[in-house]
């Protein structure tokens, strides 16, 4: 590694004495685990769990009917199997009964709580209930209604649960994987009603312990919990997980470093040059200290535009300038420089490597080509830039080392970007309520189908109801996405997620940035985290040495 510098270093030793060691949730008889959350935790909650920040306590609180491997294949959960029937209309599961919900000081039940199909029935509905206001409502738009708007959800006894689709769609298995759909006890929740979001009550692996919020969420080993492994041992092998919100990263890699933390996730440019070497291998000095752990990340990077009419002039409504922005700045460039060539280069459509409609040699994309770019600008209008005003993208800290680079590649072209430095919360807000002309984003698969970041473009999941976040509206996408959603050949469905895919590229609603991989900084007394390619973060089989 190349030494630090004398600046780098006082700062580092600064950092050491300004973070109190404190932030460690310490008993030295148990077993716990340690990370950070720099973006903050707003709810626990699985009806809100709509970011990574709060999917990866969800996952540690919470269960649903089925899961997700590490290989991305649906397997049991609460559920312990489940039918399809020949039409594709109707899923039948059938229920374990011996999976009970938390017992907590804060909602002691007088005896076992048992999960049952009417607690699935509940769960499932408050995402659909609008006081709910769940972001993931936009999951059920496939489940059948009553003449009176009532989902499809029924208890046929304690332990078998049903669900009625309007028509066939395929990915709906997958769907359920999600966080939004874990079971809650409705006597919790309608006893703490909008503050549930603090006091949590599942069927997880872990449970409530302690949330003092922005500065210490403490989850306890769940002792009843209803999944063993191979041996017969009772999951998790861990006592608790102890979760740090210590906003600065070069604070975080710090706490690491002195290892209060057990892992960090992703890389960031205050220190990946200490970590990695520019071809995104581990330091060989951190060798006997660190592991580091890589693989496919479904997860795509992205600049979205706000194509809402607003009846004022918007130059990021012609498509034109958008290509332009796709055109004006190298992502290999980018990718080996501030990212260590963490992730693959934006080349291509919105689907990301790993998935099987990836392919910029069928769908297009955008490669650094300058040319390319002053020509579409002069055909909007603007030769050189000139006449163009200024436009604002809104980005959170953590990704300004990449917005400004590109803010100084597109100037060379005439492009006046203006950097508005945002917290991520406030940010996905403003986004969701479509008041960013042009923002950063990420979109992570939720399920392995592309439907997942098509859906992002549908024009039917427009806010408040979904996740078109960049308001694109075309009517000849959202006849290839229905037509997709009927068809239950895999291949021939992944052939329209490709077209779908090429349309985006043309019309440019995005700037796609990179394809990331998932990278796992981890201590070396932990044993068993793995990695999985949507990066959830799975707790159950984790142990620690030493």
């Amino acid at each position: 590694m190349k030494k630090l510098s004398l600046a780098i270093a006082i700062t580092l030793v600064f950092m050491v004495l300004l973070v109190s060691c404190k932030t460690r949730f310490d008993h030295p008889d148990k077993q716990i685990f340690h990370y950070n959350e720099s973006s903050g935790i707003l709810s626990l909650d699985p009806a809100y769990a709509s970011g990574q920040s709060t999917i990866w306590p969800c996952n540690q609180l919470y269960n649903g009917l089925v899961d997700m491997d590490e290989n991305l294949q649906v397997v049991p959960a609460i559920a312990k199997s489940w039918t399809i029937s020949e039409d594709g209309k109707t899923y039948t599961f059938i229920l374990r009964n011996d999976v009970q919900f938390h017992q907590t000081e804060f909602f002691p039940f007088n005896k076992p709580r048992y999960v049952t199909a009417s607690d699935f029935v509940y769960s499932l509905g408050r995402i659909l209930d609008p006081e709910v206001a769940s972001p993931g409502a936009w999951i059920f738009q496939k489940v059948k209604r009553d003449k009176d708007g009532k989902p499809a959800f029924k208890a046929l006894n304690d332990t078998v649960f049903q669900i009625e689709l309007s028509e066939p769609f395929p990915p709906f298995l997958g769907i359920l994987t999600m966080k939004y759909c874990s079971v809650v006890p409705h006597e919790v929740v309608e006893r703490y009603g909008k503050d549930y979001r603090k006091y949590p009550v599942g069927t997880g692996p872990f449970q409530m312990q302690l949330w003092e919020e922005g500065v210490k969420l403490v989850m306890r080993k769940n002792p009843n919990y209803f999944e063993k492994d191979s041996a017969g041992n009772r999951l998790p092998y861990i006592d608790a997980v102890a979760v740090s919100f210590i906003v600065d990263k070069q604070s975080v890699f710090m706490e690491f470093m002195k290892g209060t933390l057990d892992f960090m996730s992703g890389v960031d440019p205050s220190y990946k040059d200490a970590l990695l070497t520019k071809d995104g291998r581990l330091n060989p000095e951190y060798a006997d200290k660190i592991t580091l752990i890589t693989g496919p990340y479904l997860n795509t990077e992205y600049l979205g535009f706000n194509l809402k009419p607003t009846g004022k002039p918007n130059p990021l409504l012609d498509k034109r300038v958008r290509q332009a922005i796709n055109y004006g700045f190298d992502r290999e460039k980018m990718m080996k420089y501030l990212r260590n060539n963490m992730g693959y280069a934006g080349v291509g459509g919105f689907v990301p490597r790993g998935m099987p409609s990836y392919g910029p040699e069928r769908t297009g994309g955008y490669d650094y080509n300058p040319q390319k770019a002053l020509k579409l600008l002069a055909e909007a209008g603007y030769p050189n830039g000139k006449g163009l005003p200024e436009i604002t993208l809104t980005v959170s800290a953590q990704y300004a080392d990449l917005c400004q680079y590109i803010q100084h590649e597109l100037e060379q072209l005439g492009i006046t970007l203006k950097l508005d430095i945002a917290q991520p919360a406030q940010q996905r807000q403003m986004m969701r309520a479509y008041q960013l002309p042009f923002f950063r984003g990420s979109w992570i698969c939720d399920y392995p189908d592309a439907e997942n970041q098509m859906s992002l473009f549908y024009s039917k999941n427009l806010q408040p109801v979904g996740s078109n976040y960049t308001h694109y509206v075309n009517p000849a996408f959202d006849k290839l996405y229905e037509k997709s959603q009927r068809c239950t050949d895999d291949s021939i469905r992944n052939e329209y997620y490709t077209q779908m895919d090429s349309i985006l590229v043309t019309d440019a609603p995005f700037v796609v940035l990179y394809y990331d991989k998932v990278a796992r900084f981890v201590q070396k007394n932990v044993q068993g985290l793995g990695t999985n390619p949507v990066n959830m973060l799975d707790l159950r089989r984790v142990r620690m040495r030493g």
